[in-house]
């Protein structure tokens, strides 16, 4: 089994497009990981799916927070704080990806891709990684992932509600006395009203 640094340069010399993004992604997630990769991987066959164009504005649901999201919130620039990045943490390896709705659009197309357990199968060592059948180390399910490339994903189109963009006011709790952003009256900031 290779180390990391080995792998790492022969994704250099084999796809130096490739490299460029993995550059990118090791020092956000502090590592090249399994699951970063299956991130990666996601965003490619999304932004070809979609057909996303340079620059264009992508969105996107995690079911899991593990790993999977740090290449798109680093290479696309899907984060939470700009509403491009939602997280549901169903502990699954899927990610849901939308192109930017035009003003007055009120569903977009959109696919949901998967780390496809069934077809997992066809690899050994990547399936009892996935299936934590026993423990797999990052410097063995990278070459995997690379030479299964998409076959190892499922994916299904679909269309998602745009959401429509609430008026925020910002007003105290009547409880801890916190300036909070409401949008329908609530008279207790969310923690507050969690506390009850």
């Amino acid at each position: 089994m290779d180390d990391m640094d080995t792998i790492i340069n022969r994704i250099k010399e084999q796809d130096p497009e490739l490299f460029l993004q993995i550059e990118k992604i090791i020092p956000f997630h502090g590592y090249l990981s399994s699951g970063a990769m299956i991130g990666l991987q996601m965003l490619t066959m999304s932004k070809r799916l979609l057909d996303v164009k340079e620059g264009e504005r992508i969105y996107v649901t995690a079911e899991t927070s593990n790993c999977v999201p740090d290449p798109f919130q680093i290479l696309e620039g899907a984060t939470t704080g700009n509403k491009g990045m939602k997280v549901k943490d169903y502990g699954k390896m899927a990610v849901t990806v939308n192109k930017r709705g035009a003003p007055g659009e009120t569903r977009m197309p959109a696919v949901r891709i998967y780390l496809d357990a069934e077809k997992t199968a066809a690899y050994p060592r990547l399936h009892a990684w996935f299936m934590n059948l026993e423990k797999v180390r990052h410097e063995e399910i990278l070459p995997i992932l690379l030479e299964a490339g998409e076959n190892i994903y499922s994916y299904t189109f679909t269309e998602i509600e745009v959401p429509v963009k609430k008026s925020k006011q910002v007003r105290l709790c009547e409880k801890c006395g916190e300036s909070f952003i409401h949008y329908e009256g609530e008279a207790l900031c969310e923690a507050c009203r969690h506390e009850q």
